[in-house]
C-alpha cells in the first residue's frame, strides 16, 4: 500500500515538474525573436518515432491507440526487465532508416508473446475475481507484482528459521 502511494505522489511530482518546465520553456521561447527561435528549432531533438495504431490485439483493448499500447508495453518491459525483442519477431525484409531491421508487432509467432497474452489474462482474472472482492487489498497485480524485473519470476526463498523461546 506504501509503494502504491508513494508511485502515485512521485507521479504527480514529475507531472508536475514536467508542466512547469514546458511552461517555463513555452515562456522563454516565446519571449526569443525569430532568429532565436529558428535556431532553437535546429538544435531540437527529433520527434519520437511513430506510433501506428495496433493491428493485432487480442487481449488489449482493440480501442487503443499505438501511444497507449506504447505505454503499456514500456510498463511491461519494465516490470519484466527485458525489450520489445523477446516478444516480437524481428523483420529482415523491413529495414528502418538505421539500417536495422525493424520488429513486426503483429506477428504471433514467437511462443513469448503467447505467454504473455496468457499472463495478462492471468493478471486481469486475479484482479477482477479475486482482488476487487477484498476491502482494502491494496494495489492491484501487476507482471511486476511476481517478475520484480525478470523474465521468470525469482523463485521463493524462506528465511531461515529462527529460535524461539516459545513452544508452539
Amino acid at each position: 500500500m506504501n509503494f502504491s502511494r508513494l508511485t502515485i505522489a512521485t507521479t504527480i511530482v514529475v507531472a508536475v515538474a514536467s508542466v512547469s518546465l514546458f511552461a517555463g520553456r513555452t515562456l522563454v521561447f516565446a519571449a526569443q525573436g525569430p532568429e532565436a527561435q529558428a535556431a532553437q528549432a535546429q538544435t531540437a531533438p527529433p520527434p519520437p518515432h511513430e506510433m501506428p495504431a495496433p493491428t493485432n490485439l487480442k487481449v488489449l483493448p482493440r480501442n487503443l491507440t499505438g501511444p497507449q499500447v506504447h505505454e503499456i508495453m514500456e510498463k511491461w518491459e519494465g516490470e519484466l526487465g527485458t525489450g520489445c525483442k523477446t516478444c516480437h519477431a524481428v523483420d529482415p525484409k523491413n529495414i528502418g532508416p538505421n539500417g536495422k531491421p525493424r520488429l513486426n508487432f503483429a506477428d504471433d509467432s514467437k511462443e513469448e508473446k503467447q505467454t504473455a497474452r496468457k499472463m495478462f489474462k492471468m493478471v486481469e482474472d486475479i484482479n477482477t475475481s479475486y482482488i476487487s472482492k477484498i476491502d482494502s487489498s491494496g494495489a492491484p497485480v501487476t507482471c511486476g507484482t511476481c517478475h520484480r524485473g525478470h523474465l521468470g519470476p525469482e523463485p521463493f526463498v524462506p528465511a531461515p528459521e529462527k529460535e524461539h523461546d516459545h513452544a508452539h
